[in-house]
C-alpha cells in the first residue's frame, strides 16, 4: 500500500492513520498536503464528534519523510505547519493516539491535538537541530504553550528522545498506558467526549487556545441554544443528556440557535 492517511468513522469518532509503515509512518509531501482537506471534510460531517489521530502497528510517526527535504526544506516545512495548523483549527476534540517513536514532524502532529495519550513505551523528540533547520515559529510557540520554555529549548537544542515518563511530567502527553491498553482507554475516552455538549467544547476549546474575540458569541450560542436547558432537565431527571448544539455546519461553527438567526 503507498503511503497515505486512512480514515474511518464510527460512533461519533473519526480516526485518522498515518500510514507509511516502511519508513515508520513518516510523513511525505503527498501526505501532508492530503491532511487539511481531509479534516475540512470531517469537521463538516454531522457524524463527527471527535478526532482521533494515530499511526500504523507500532509507531505513531517518526516525521517527515526525509527523502521529501532533497528538493526543498523550505516547501516541505510549508506543507508541515499547513497541516498542523489545520489539525489544531479542527472545530472538534482531537486526540493523539501515541505508541512507539513521535520525533519531528510527528510531534508537531500530536502537539497540535487538543490530548496526547500513549503507552509507556514511546519516545518523543523534536530533530530539527540534528538537520539545521530552524523550527517554525508557530510550532515552537504551541511547543512553549504546552511544556514551557525551559523543556522546549531542552527538545530542541538538542534534538534528543525522551521517555513517556519524562513527556508525562513535562505536560507533553495527558495519560500514559501500560503496554497494551492504549486503544482501550482512547476509544473509552473518545465515547466520554462523544456523549458530552459540543457547545461546550467548542467553547472551551476557542478559549483554551487564546482567542479573545468571541465572548459574545459563545454567550449568545449559550442563551440562545438548547444545550444548557437539556443537561439541566436532564441532571434533574437523571438521564443522559441528548445535546443537540453542533460545530457541523458549513461555513462555520454555528449551532442549533444560530440556524435560526
Amino acid at each position: 500500500m503507498e503511503p497515505q492517511l486512512l480514515h474511518s468513522v464510527a460512533d461519533g469518532v473519526a480516526t485518522v492513520v498515518v500510514h507509511h509503515p516502511a519508513k515508520r509512518n513518516a510523513m511525505t509531501a503527498d501526505m501532508w498536503r492530503a491532511l487539511p482537506p481531509l479534516l475540512d471534510t470531517l469537521a463538516d460531517d454531522p457524524a463527527v464528534r471527535v478526532l482521533v489521530l494515530t499511526g500504523e502497528g507500532g509507531t505513531f510517526c517518526a516525521g517527515a519523510d526525509i527523502s521529501s527535504l532533497r528538493a526543498s526544506a523550505g516547501e516541505a516545512q510549508g506543507l508541515a505547519v499547513r497541516a498542523e495548523d489545520a489539525l489544531a483549527a479542527f472545530p472538534k476534540p482531537t486526540i493523539a493516539a501515541v505508541r512507539g517513536y513521535c520525533v519531528g514532524g510527528g510531534c508537531q502532529l500530536a502537539a497540535a491535538c487538543d490530548l496526547r495519550f500513549t503507552d509507556e513505551r514511546a519516545s518523543f523528540g523534536i530533530t530539527p537541530a540534528k538537520l539545521g533547520i530552524v523550527y517554525p515559529a508557530s510550532s515552537t510557540r504551541r511547543l512553549v504553550s504546552l511544556v514551557g520554555p525551559a523543556t522546549a529549548k531542552y527538545l530542541l537544542f538538542s534534538g534528543e528522545l525522551i521517555d513517556a515518563g519524562r513527556a508525562l511530567r513535562t505536560g507533553l502527553v495527558d495519560e500514559v498506558l501500560p503496554d497494551g491498553e492504549l486503544d482501550r482507554r482512547v476509544a473509552e475516552f473518545a465515547r466520554i467526549l462523544v456523549s458530552r455538549s459540543q457547545l461546550t467544547q467548542a467553547a472551551a476549546k476557542e478559549f483554551a487556545d487564546g482567542r479573545t474575540d468571541r465572548d459574545g458569541y459563545w454567550a449568545r450560542q449559550a442563551r440562545e441554544g438548547d444545550d444548557t436547558a437539556e443537561g439541566v432537565a436532564a441532571f434533574l431527571e437523571r438521564r443522559p443528556p441528548e445535546f443537540t448544539w453542533t460545530t457541523s455546519v458549513p461555513g462555520g461553527i454555528k449551532g442549533s440557535a444560530a440556524r435560526r438567526g
